[in-house]
């Protein structure tokens, strides 16, 4: 489709912009649009012009997001690197933007005194990603600690929503409505002087000798059934390792899977759904991708 953006916006909007500069897999073919605000003002404005029939995606750090090699239709907003405003409201809450990295909420309420926020630090993405999926880990979830989001709709205008509106589950947000995006959240806390940077530091290092940090991957691939772990299913199903083309499984964690530098989306797809497969024949689960699968196939 043929997008018109206004002059205001031409110098500041990226046309068939690769996504794969932009998501933790390193694969992903060109967004018709690219745009990255520089505030919320410059956001609302920005969503302002578009029309109703323009497809609009949203990105953070690029993690737990599978693009495909024909890109996405229409308008990318990406949140990295702004709207990354942290504030703490009082004694117990804090507020913090969409773009804001989940690793600085543990450290900034770790310097709070506030807990138990430690589990953000393995988090591998932005606030706004948390919200839109109740995101976790070492035991912690997102919502838990939700009092309220600021979202934005198509025409720009921000609307206060409480907690309570929203239907959370594990890895799933149901919005009372639709159209309408995260761009901030009040969180709350308790004040925890035992909160210290000390068990950040042995999360995170669990988290090292585990997963396999450092290499391209998206985080967990699957969510975990009830009562068993994806890992395990795909490591005894003997899947550890299995490869096809430049995409794995990763020897270090089953639920992680690896771009080794040359492996297209539409790889890493079919090793998930190999994945998927072989783990229901074996064990009789169908596992669920976390990941989220966007774009068109080449």
């Amino acid at each position: 489709m043929n997008i018109k953006v206004p002059q205001e916006f031409a110098l500041r909007v990226r046309r068939d912009e690769p996504m794969s500069r932009h998501t933790s897999w390193h694969v992903g073919g060109p967004a018709e649009l690219f745009f990255n605000p520089r505030d919320r003002s410059e956001l609302a404005a920005f969503l302002r012009t578009l029309t109703d029939d323009v497809p609009i995606h949203w990105i953070g750090f690029g993690s737990n997001l599978l693009v495909r090699d024909g890109g996405l239709k229409g308008v990318v907003i990406s949140t990295h690197g702004t709207l990354d405003r942290f504030d703490r409201v009082n004694q117990t809450h804090v507020y913090g933007e969409a773009g804001l990295a989940c690793a600085r909420i543990a450290k900034q309420c770790v310097k709070w005194g506030l807990g138990p926020a430690e589990f953000f630090a393995g988090i591998p993405g932005t606030l706004g990603g948390a919200l839109a999926m109740n995101a976790g880990a070492f035991g912690g979830e997102t919502w838990t600690h939700v009092v309220e989001v600021e979202t934005i709709d198509r025409h720009g205008q921000v609307h206060t929503r409480p907690a309570s509106e929203f239907k959370v589950s594990y890895r799933q947000v149901v919005p009372p409505v639709s159209g309408e995006w995260f761009v901030a959240a009040k969180l709350s806390f308790q004040r925890s002087p035992a909160a210290n940077e000390k068990q950040m530091r042995e999360m995170l290092e669990r988290r090292k000798a585990s997963q396999p940090i450092g290499e391209w991957s998206c985080g967990s691939v699957f969510t975990n059934p009830p009562g068993d772990h994806a890992a395990r299913l795909i490591d005894t199903a003997g899947l550890k390792g299995f490869r096809i083309g430049g995409a794995s499984v990763s020897e270090k964690h089953a639920n992680f899977m690896i771009n080794h530098g040359e492996a297209t989306a539409a790889e890493l797809e079919r090793l998930i759904q190999h994945v998927q497969e072989t783990v229901e024949r074996v064990h009789g689960v169908r596992l669920h991708p976390e990941v989220r699968i966007v774009g068109e196939a080449n």
